[in-house]
């Protein structure tokens, strides 16, 4: 395609159940399902696009081709009317105002059941909302775009992720690269694969369910930390993004003082490279991605409490007559070298494995199978039986969208081992498999 930038290239391409009972209710749920029709509408970015959310997701919030280069390229594309200003001396124009702001909305609202209650915590919990979440998602000018939220959890209301980009396209001889700059404030949320820790599978899970302990550092710094990097993909085939991220806790004391937890010292460094080919039907991604802080174990001084996070990730897609198929895998393995005053330093190793597969078929079914499973060294911060993160499962999912910005989906995680052992893992006569969950859960978006 000659002379057509990236954009136009993109265009042209274009209940107290229990377990015993979960196969009954499945069934129940897919014979709903195959008797309703496919429809479709349109929340912030396809208002600002005209396209339909489906031209960018398999199932939101899981992207396509399409999906990536649109947030790669700075959230701008639009075909909406746009209030415009141009300089006599210049054609370039000054200002370039979407006609209408790209505000949008999110409810989810879920219903959560554990295999066995815990002691004096209420089983069988509803939750409306889960979350509440406003965005203002969409162009600002020809090449800045945002993707912001502010979010309610059921508990308070504050800032969620946001990712502010800056984008454009160049040539190197005949060879398209797209460049940019990325202002964020959570390591991955600006990343476009579903192999990344903030967006890979389980896209929703309940606050009411219970987590094995112990996760990697990149997981765990969200709303914490403000980033600026710069990215660039070179041919359509190679990624590469630099980031450093610096302490600006959300609801905290800012700056931070001597009773703050997890501030950066300096600047944390984030690094990811990944190679994408696209040939027929199909997609592979292949990627490597690091995160380094260094933290003050109190404080805004002294000892420090030192993380090295090295991960490698994979995803692939295969489009089908009746739907399509997609693939990730992460793996995560974390380093970390707490200091101590008196004491000889403490160290820690920690790995964590995912991997997911999904089947989307065209009339709104999908679903997903996915594996976890983490490993470590003794840490006491973990307080089971062991002091291990030793944790593994499954999570099944079967989801339905009657519309393509509304979604509901039940979904059962399985655990085989967690916090350690198989069986009394706090001490307590209370196995791996007793935190089995039923999470049933509806997600609008408008």
């Amino acid at each position: 395609m000659k002379n057509l930038n990236l954009t136009d290239q993109i265009l042209r391409r274009i209940s107290p159940f229990r377990v015993g009972r979960l196969p009954v209710l499945i069934f129940m749920c897919l014979s709903l399902f195959l008797f309703t029709k496919e429809s479709k509408a349109l929340p912030s970015f396809a208002r600002q696009t005209g396209l339909s959310c489906k031209a960018c997701h398999y199932s939101f919030p899981e992207l396509n081709s399409f999906g990536r280069q649109f947030k790669m390229n700075g959230y701008v594309l639009t075909s909406m009317n746009t209030i415009d200003s141009k300089e006599d001396s210049s054609k370039m124009p000054r200002l370039k105002l979407l006609s209408t702001l790209p505000i949008s909305a999110m409810v989810q609202s879920s219903f959560t059941h554990l295999e066995k209650d815990m002691p004096g915590i209420q089983n069988n919990s509803v939750t409306l909302p889960q979350q509440l979440s406003v965005f203002y998602a969409g162009q600002v000018t020809p090449h800045i775009g945002t993707f912001i939220q502010m979010a309610y959890d059921g508990h308070s209301f504050g800032m969620g992720n946001i990712d502010i980009r800056y984008a454009n396209q160049a040539k190197i001889g005949k060879r398209n690269f797209t460049y940019g700059l990325t202002l964020n404030n959570n390591p991955t949320v600006q990343d476009v694969w579903n192999s990344s820790p903030v967006w890979r599978f389980p896209f929703a899970g309940s606050d009411a369910a219970k987590n094995p302990t112990k996760s990697a550092i990149i997981e765990n710094l969200g709303t914490k930390v403000a980033g600026l990097g710069a990215y660039t993909l070179f041919n359509n085939f190679l990624f590469a993004e630099a980031t450093v991220y610096r302490s600006a806790q959300q609801g905290a004391t800012n700056p931070a003082d001597v009773f703050s937890s997890d501030v950066i010292s300096g600047v944390a460094p984030y690094w990811r490279l990944a190679l994408q080919h696209q040939w027929g039907k199909n997609y592979l991604e292949l990627g490597t991605f690091g995160f380094a802080p260094k933290l003050y174990v109190t404080g805004i001084q002294g000892a420090l409490d030192k993380y090295t996070d090295l991960g490698i990730d994979a995803q692939f897609e295969h489009n089908l007559s009746f739907g399509a198929f997609t693939a990730h895998s992460s793996l995560i393995k974390e380093s970390e070298t707490k200091e101590r005053i008196i004491l000889p330093n403490q160290k820690f190793d920690f790995t964590s494995l995912r991997v997911d597969g999904n089947l989307y078929l065209k009339n709104g079914i999908g679903g997903t199978l996915g594996y976890f499973y983490t490993i470590g060294s003794v840490d006491p911060r973990i307080g089971s039986w062991t002091n291990k993160p030793d944790s593994k499962g499954y999570i099944a999912q079967i989801e339905y969208l009657p519309w393509y910005n509304t979604k509901f989906a039940l979904q059962y995680v399985a655990y085989k081992q967690f916090d350690g052992t198989v069986t009394n893992y706090n001490m307590h006569e209370r196995s791996a498999a007793n935190n089995s969950t039923i999470y049933l859960f509806v997600w609008l978006n408008f």
